[in-house]
């Protein structure tokens, strides 16, 4: 029977490999190393249980460590904003650069814990510099500690420590926490890696939604609080370390034993050199460039290095997505500082609104294996891996869009782009009666400007220079005066006309030229009073005004009501409401009055609020959310599979799985133990040795129903300690695999600062630029995923042997002529 012979072979194959073998992780997500290793100690069980002690301390340090990471990202790009005063695009170029970096280090961390240190020393050496980045992070955000050059330089210095220590042991703890299992427990193994990727995204909702707190809730120094939202994850990444420091004597620790990912890079450069020396017609040509490394490469490793190109090469137009989803954190983050952030019962922070997306994730995931993914295939529609990841980039694209008409919303209450000799003027008229106001050779303010009439729009004013002196006539009841100013371009001005000693006066004052940042009130006061006036707005804020008229500097604010300020002058005190200063408003209030005991004001509304609600990305976030896991989770999915050729729809069994509590863009590699139901049929039957070998090399079948005798219809169940690891690609290229991932998100990063840099445009126009270069290149994907033709190794074997056999003769004057050369 099919299935004894199959147990019979794995037995077979179990007694030629030692345990360390079959149960020993690479850090990179390879496979366990061949060779022979000294026994390890068992570590201490916990509470009885089959699970490790030591994996407390290693799920403790991820969460702490996840924590630190993404609550510092979340507040990353409104610190280049705010603290640096960095214009939008700067902050996203270098907040792109970050994230980038983030995902290049990775490789080196792989290569460290397998060639060199092992996955323990690795993620020790790597943590201490990822806790000083961390520190001089925080303290490069005090604002009394030096000049803005210091606090560059510190904060550029920080980050990139950051970036090296968290990208160096991404790939090392997840894969050390396997290691700490025993062969046996592959259950338990499977149940560490739900909790494991569990505290992953319990430390990235958590951050991103505490962190904006700590910035914006919270004082220091007289602004937001960044040495503090810097702080706590410095602090939670020195606990990190700790904790996993105080397991150290529980863990197993095995030796480093070489990276795959060099020697595919040694094979291939080797194969590209070899073909260039042998560039001659007389030099027999061979079936694929990568044959050009036989001289000195194994026969296996060249043929696993030409199945992973394979995959890589459909990795081409992926990192699009990733420039896609990574804005979340940079121009989303940007865009929620000029929308209504106001939720009735709790107004939230701008760059708040990121704890949505693991949030989403973990609702989504349920949903989508249990819910969507099985109602299409009872509706026997073909919804393969290549149409799941486009149509996750669709999804993307669409959030895009919708950004952008949010985008052009929010415009609407934004100041117009002054460009130059061009200014922007209005009228206050804060006489007792009506003024008409000209201007010479401007056809401006046709219609008299009421007494305290609340301003109309900007009037835009075309000057013939850099600056110009304009001569203003004003008529009131009857009387004309005249009033030379000098006018700069590219500013925004209003003209107060008032009534001093009973004549006309006038007197033009700057205003703010766009929103206030961070979706702060701007707020100026005027005293009309004929003494001077010291105004305190809350506790922390005095502005002193002098009388007859005279303006003070704008004021930033918090968005509140504020109805308990005071006015004091020389015959007392009274109380001050200004009222509602509502996210992004500027306003002038007017000091007109103190009469029955109380400030008489005057409030005209400079900058109209923002009135986008920011519940209006609640659509793009879901959209995106959902993209990400069709997309990310279907692609290492497809990665890894269909090496694997049984029965008419592989999907069904393998890929629609539960990957329950999986943040694919925290940490990509990951295992699971689960079990598949594979017909059996005359074409499967053939090939089930293989099968049970390659799916489970140390697991016996656990139960088979055949509906009669050999070669009729039925069913096996197999036991998949990794069903996405081992398909695709060979199982010992998984790193690679991996590597390449990774890479992509770093490309899609780098893509976009070099936009936000290189070809800056208005927001709503690159949020469809990306909009339609995502659709482009998923039809790019997409063709290229209907010519992609999955190949078995096995097939691939015979073919190599036909081949070798049919040119044995060739080689050898190959050989031949290459002595003559």
């Amino acid at each position: 029977m099919v299935g004894d012979k199959a147990r019979g072979e794995m037995n077979a194959f179990q007694r030629n490999e030692s345990k360390e073998t079959l149960f020993t992780f690479i850090s990179a997500g390879d496979d366990p190393p061949k060779g022979d290793f000294p026994l390890q100690k068992k570590s201490p069980k916990l509470c009885g249980s089959n699970y490790p002690l030591s994996i407390a301390f290693i799920v403790v340090n991820e969460f702490c460590e996840r924590f630190s990471y993404y609550g510092m990202r979340a507040v990353l790009t409104l610190y280049f904003l705010s603290f640096f005063h960095w214009d939008e695009n700067l902050s996203t170029a270098v907040y792109h650069a970050f994230s980038a970096l983030c995902y290049f280090t990775p490789v080196i961390g792989a290569i460290m814990a397998d060639s060199w240190l092992g996955k323990y020393k690795t993620i020790i050496y790597l943590s201490i510099v990822y806790v000083v980045g961390h520190l001089i992070k925080s303290v490069g955000a005090i604002p009394s500690l030096g000049n803005q050059a210091v606090h560059v330089v510190l904060s550029m210095v920080g980050l990139f420590l950051i970036a090296l220590g968290t990208g160096g042991i991404k790939p090392c703890v997840s894969a050390f926490g396997g290691d700490q299992f025993e062969e046996e427990h592959t259950s338990e193994r499977s149940k560490f890696f739900s909790i494991f990727y569990l505290s992953i995204n319990a430390g990235s909702l958590i951050s991103t939604f505490v962190t904006p707190v700590l910035r914006g809730d919270v004082k220091c120094f007289g602004e937001d609080c960044y040495a503090l939202a810097f702080g706590v994850p410095a602090a939670l990444m020195v606990l990190a370390l700790v904790v996993f420091i105080a397991g150290s004597g529980l863990y197993r620790k095995t030796p480093p034993q070489g990276n795959v990912l060099l020697q595919v890079c040694k094979c291939i450069g080797f194969a590209i050199k070899n073909r260039l020396k042998n560039r001659s017609r007389e030099i027999p040509k061979r079936d694929h460039w990568l044959d050009w490394a036989s001289e000195k490469y194994s026969k296996q490793l060249i043929g696993e290095v030409k199945m992973v190109t394979r995959v890589l090469f459909l990795f081409i137009p992926l990192p699009m997505f990733w420039a896609l989803f990574d804005q979340q954190g940079s121009r989303w983050t940007l865009q929620a500082t000029k929308m209504n952030a106001d939720f009735g019962i709790y107004v939230l922070q701008p760059d708040q609104m990121q704890f949505l997306n693991p949030l989403l994730i973990l609702v989504f995931i349920p949903i989508f294996d249990l819910g969507l993914y099985p109602l299409i295939n009872m509706c026997k529609l073909n919804f393969t891996p290549i149409r799941k990841m486009a149509t996750g980039m669709i999804l993307a694209g669409l959030a895009f869009g919708l950004a952008a008409v949010i985008e052009v919303k929010i415009n609407e209450t934004d100041m117009p782009r002054l460009v130059p000799k061009e200014s922007l003027i209005r009228v206050l008229n804060l006489a007792k009666n009506p003024v008409q106001v000209t201007i010479q050779d401007k056809d401006l303010f046709q219609q008299p400007v009421e007494s305290f009439q609340n301003p109309a729009e900007y009037s835009k004013l075309i000057l013939n220079g850099e600056q110009q002196s304009l001569h203003f006539t004003l008529q009131h009841q009857g009387l004309t005066l005249a009033f030379n100013y000098t006018v700069k371009e590219k500013s925004v001005y209003s003209l107060i006309v008032f009534e001093a000693q009973g004549s006309l006066s006038s007197r033009l004052i700057t205003d703010l030229e766009a929103k206030p940042e961070n979706g702060l009130a701007a707020v100026r006061f005027i005293n009309a009073l004929n003494q001077d006036v010291n105004l305190t707005i809350n506790s922390k804020r005095f502005i002193a005004v002098q009388k007859n008229y005279s303006a003070s500097e704008y004021s930033l604010l918090e968005r509140d009501i504020y109805n308990n300020g005071k006015c004091m002058t020389e015959t007392g005190e009274f109380p001050l409401e200004l009222g509602l200063l509502d996210f992004g408003a500027s306003y002038t209030v007017v000091i007109t009055n103190i009469s029955g005991g109380a400030v008489e004001t005057w409030k005209s509304e400079d900058i109209k609020a923002n009135n986008v609600h920011m519940a209006w990305q609640l659509p793009q976030y879901l959209l995106i959310s959902a993209g990400e896991v069709m997309f990310s989770i279907t692609g290492l999915a497809f990665s890894y599979s269909q090496m694997l050729q049984v029965g008419e729809n592989p999907d069904s069994a393998l890929q629609q799985q539960h990957l329950l509590l999986l943040h694919v863009s925290s940490c990509p590699c990951f295992e699971r133990s689960l079990y598949a139901d594979v017909e059996i049929n005359h074409a499967t039957q053939r090939k089930f040795p293989h099968l049970l070998l390659r799916l489970c090399p140390v697991t016996p079948i656990v139960g088979r129903t055949p509906e009669g005798e050999a070669g009729r219809k039925g069913t096996a169940r197999f036991p998949l300690i990794r069903p996405f690891s081992s398909f695709q690609s060979p199982a010992s290229m998984k790193s690679v695999l991996q590597a390449g991932w990774l890479l992509t998100v770093a490309v899609g990063n780098t893509f976009v600062l070099i936009v936000a840099e290189a070809a800056p445009m208005a927001q709503w126009a690159e949020f469809v630029l990306f909009t339609v270069l995502l659709f482009a290149v998923c039809i790019i994907f997409s063709i290229m995923g209907y010519f992609y033709v999955s190949v078995d190794p096995e097939d691939l074997e015979e073919k190599e042997e036909k081949r070798e056999t049919s040119s044995r003769g060739n080689m050898i004057g190959l050989v031949t002529q290459k002595t003559k050369l």
